[in-house]
């Protein structure tokens, strides 16, 4: 139960802070260039955002319901799994890439909505932002309850995260925290991306106890002895063999919900798991390919920033 708090508190503390970051460039952009009369559909924005996200978890909450009494609960989970892995994979690429100029492509897109007097179309972006988190939470949130995501919702771990976000950013905001964006996101980043890796590998082993798919070698390896995957696997070891494991069932648990530990895995996972990270590896070696493309995208809308902070006098220009 506490690895859940623990996994819960890291992927709220992950969100809520990328969301807070994003809503308080947006913020403090219309405090300089003087527009902070339009701050208020920045909050309308992010509350939609926030009440459509719990609409999400509720939508997925019915759903794991409905299947648990058809007894089909073990496919919801290994679908969740499947479809999760792939999402957040694709939301990390996606974060990556507008992450080296966010904060341009920001205050760009607010210089239009600004010029143009689109209220809506500000709210409807702050929406889309910190939607997209809030969705990343509930997939998060599906994957490592199974679907049963009011566990995670109600535990002291999600809140806890959520709460140290807010105190990240607020003191990043103030000035006494320095958080490279950049940076932020390639750590957090990767950390989705390990975990991504292990919700694949837990849907194949489902998959095998199953038998939706077989194995030519059901355990590559065994590391029992050492790290059980499951408390019942320590007892059952010492129960069959007389010594303890060197380390804790607790432990095994922990690693297998947070990144996919097997104490005893399939020669498949262990080849998913691999080609999982060989993919990222020529994803992001391709990615790495483009700067000149988005350098000048970069440059254009610095122009088109620091064009509208010409109209607006005490506004100074942007230095990316």
């Amino acid at each position: 139960m506490a690895s859940l708090e623990i996994q819960a508190l890291l992927i709220t503390f992950r969100e809520a802070l990328e969301a807070l970051l994003i809503v308080g460039i947006i913020t403090t952009y219309l405090k300089r260039i003087k527009r902070p009369e339009f701050t208020k559909y920045v909050w309308l924005g992010v509350g939609l955002a926030i009440l459509a996200s719990f609409g999400a978890a509720l939508l997925f909450q019915v759903v794991f319901t409905g299947f648990a009494a058809m007894g089909s609960e073990m496919y919801l989970k290994i679908s969740i799994m499947l479809i999760s892995s792939v999402l957040l994979t694709q939301m990390v690429f996606w974060m990556a890439k507008h992450s080296r100029n966010l904060k341009g492509e920001m205050e760009s897109k607010l210089d239009g909505y600004l010029t143009a007097g689109n209220v809506i179309g500000m709210v409807f972006h702050t929406f889309l932002v910190v939607l997209r988190e809030g969705i990343e939470t509930v997939f998060f949130f599906a994957a490592i309850t199974g679907g049963n995501i009011e566990k995670a919702i109600t535990g002291w771990g999600a809140i806890s995260g959520v709460l140290i976000a807010i105190v990240v950013c607020h003191l990043f905001f103030k000035g006494t925290m320095r958080v490279p964006l950049k940076t932020f996101f390639k750590v957090t980043g990767a950390f989705i991306v390990v975990v991504a890796a292990g919700l694949l590998v837990q849907a194949i082993s489902m998959m095998q106890d199953l038998k939706i798919i077989g194995s030519i070698m059901p355990h590559a390896y065994n590391l029992t002895s050492i790290l059980p995957e499951h408390p019942i696997d320590y007892a059952h070891y010492l129960r069959d063999y007389g010594v303890a494991p060197l380390l804790s069932g607790e432990i095994g648990i922990f690693l297998k919900a947070l990144f996919g530990y097997s104490s005893m895995p399939s020669i498949e996972e262990i080849l998913a798991y691999i080609g999982y990270f060989v993919v990222i590896y020529l994803l992001v070696k391709d990615s790495s390919k483009e700067p000149n493309t988005q350098k000048s995208t970069a440059e254009s809308q610095k122009e088109t920033a620091n064009s509208y902070r010409k109209k607006a006098p005490g506004v100074t220009s942007v230095n990316t």
